[in-house]
């Protein structure tokens, strides 16, 4: 979601909160008689000017202000009013941001700081000072507005509909609150009334900065395709330029089979972004439905060189190559198809490994600050109402320590682990790690033989006892268990590719060099390691087109 204005006369606002502060401020130089203050006469004077559109000469009488008085507040609101009417955006959020320090408590400074903060990504600070305008000016739409696409941003879309319901309860007839409601519905799973608002707010104003954008986005979710069409088309017309828009409308006609419209929006896009990967795959795809198939190979080969973990790509090349005739190309494509579609089993598998990813940092700092209970509890949170058990939070902390080149601590929390549940998931494997890693074998079979008794299906135990047999040069175990595995690992992988090439299995051995390539290509000494296996296995041809696509990178 866009941060975007509220189209309201704010500057109206600020300049009467101007006044009242004028009015309100110490600073007139003889108490008993304040408009004869000449700060007050030069004050007013600058905005005069201002409310005439003077703006330059009422910005020199402002500077002059404030240098002579520098902490007038008032005079720095009005600074930043100016600087921000005339375009120059960051001076202006310094402005009110200094103005904000004297008057902590300022609505209008604290809205504005805010919406400053959000532009600038800031979003937890944008939050912090939006709330704190709303406990100063309860009823203020434009904070609960823009608090609303804060914690949006933020991730925080519950509290995003409250604070627009907010805004909506105080100005019950802006059009943009509308807008914004409908989308906030949708974006909490409540398409159907996000739809309603959404179109009432497009009925008052046709024209409301990317309301047919919502709507096409609403009806998306709502699996209504034709409206998709109709509103992303709308919308692409009133901006003919946003790759947005273009990408929404090209997967509609996707969807309803229209190939050409796709194809020529995602050909506009990709005037924009030569190297959009998706575009790219899409454009592809909707040649191979045109029957245009050289040009389509062109695009899905260009798509495999900017990213060869593409699997589509492969099967579209598979049938652009039939229909041109090139049998063998084909087969190839669609076995590297299959093969890599096996192999995102692998990726799935590690999917808790990901939830986690977000409290990693944290927990290794807590780590190493010697804080583990805290590093347990940041887990046991992060994965409240999961079916993470207090075991899993001792693994985590475990490896943690591990990859730190902690093994002491890392083996005590991982045989506590196992203590709390015997058959806790990658106590045993991470153990095993560390003792294969210090070429133990025996206590890395044993290892990871308990792993696989206690959850037979667990995909990086079954790789790295493929690695194991590797090391013992047990070829065909090897090349079983690492295929089992559908490990994506480069390095497991060049593994499993030098026990096809040993087994005499070239067509396995070729398959999954090509898999190498895919995952690994930012890998430059596993690549030039690969490419030596496929020299010295006869495959120079192989070996040659994966360099070239290399070096290309």
């Amino acid at each position: 979601m866009a941060i975007r204005t509220a189209n309201r006369p704010r500057a109206i606002l600020l300049l009467a909160a101007l006044l009242v502060a004028l009015g309100a401020a110490g600073w007139a130089q003889n108490a008993n008689h304040p408009n004869e203050s000449p700060l007050t006469r030069q004050f007013h004077q600058a905005l005069n000017l201002a409310q005439h559109g003077d703006r330059q000469e009422a910005m020199n009488l402002v500077l002059r202000l404030l240098e002579q008085h520098p902490d007038f507040v008032p005079a720095i609101k009005l600074k930043g009013m100016l600087l921000e009417e005339t375009g120059r955006t960051s001076e202006a959020a310094a402005a009110y941001e200094d103005a904000l320090k004297l008057a902590p408590n300022d609505g209008d400074l604290l809205l504005k700081t805010g919406i400053y903060k959000l532009s600038a990504g800031q979003k937890e600070e944008a939050i912090k000072l939006l709330k704190h305008c709303i406990r100063i000016l309860p009823g203020d739409g434009d904070a609960q507005y823009y608090l609303a696409q804060a914690y949006h941003l933020n991730g925080q879309d519950n509290l995003a509909l409250r604070a627009i319901q907010g805004s909506l309860k105080a100005e019950p007839d802006n059009i943009s609150v509308w807008q914004k409601y409908g989308e906030l519905l949708c974006g909490t799973g409540d398409c159907n009334a996000g739809l309603r608002w959404l179109l009432k707010a497009q009925r008052s104003d046709a024209k409301l900065p990317r309301i047919d954008y919502d709507i096409a986005a609403t009806d998306y979710k709502l699996m209504d395709i034709a409206g998709t069409a109709q509103y992303a088309a709308r919308a692409v017309q009133s901006q003919p330029n946003d790759v947005t828009s273009l990408r929404l409308l090209a997967t509609a006609n996707v969807k309803l089979g229209k190939w050409q419209e796709a194809g020529n929006a995602f050909e506009r896009i990709l005037t924009f972004k030569s190297d959009d990967v998706e575009s790219l795959l899409g454009l592809g795809q909707c040649e191979v439905e045109l029957k245009e198939y050289p040009a389509a190979v062109d695009k899905l080969q260009s798509v495999l060189r900017l990213d060869p973990t593409r699997l589509l790509a492969h099967f579209y090349l598979s049938r652009a190559f039939a229909a041109m005739g090139r049998t063998a190309d084909a087969q190839h494509e669609a076995a590297l198809h299959q093969l890599m579609m096996e192999q995102m089993t692998f990726v799935r598998s590690v999917a808790s490994e990901e939830r986690e990813s977000p409290i990693k940092a944290q927990a290794r700092q807590l780590l190493e600050e010697h804080r583990e209970a805290d590093a347990l509890r940041l887990y046991r949170e992060h994965f409240k109402g999961t079916p993470a058990t207090p075991a899993d939070a001792y693994v985590f902390v475990g490896k943690l320590y591990l990859f730190m080149e902690d093994t002491e601590d890392g083996l005590r929390n991982l045989h506590h682990a196992l203590e709390v549940d015997p058959k806790v998931r990658g106590a045993h494997t991470y153990a095993g790690i560390l003792a294969l890693k210090n070429d133990d074998l025996n206590k890395a079979e044993s290892e990871f033989s308990a792993e696989l008794a206690n959850d037979p299906n667990y995909q990086t135990a079954i790789a790295e006892m493929g690695e194991i047999r590797y090391h013992q040069g047990r070829w065909s175990d090897a090349a079983e268990q690492l295929a089992k595995s559908r490990t994506t690992t480069p390095e497991l992988l060049y593994m499993l590719c030098d026990s096809y090439f040993r087994l005499g299995r070239v067509s396995d051995a070729d398959l999954t060099a090509e898999t190498i390539a895919a995952y690994g290509r930012n890998k430059p000494e596993l690549m030039k390691e690969l490419v030596d296996l496929l020299l010295r296995n006869q495959q120079t041809e192989l070996a040659q087109r994966l360099s070239a696509n290399l070096a290309q990178k």
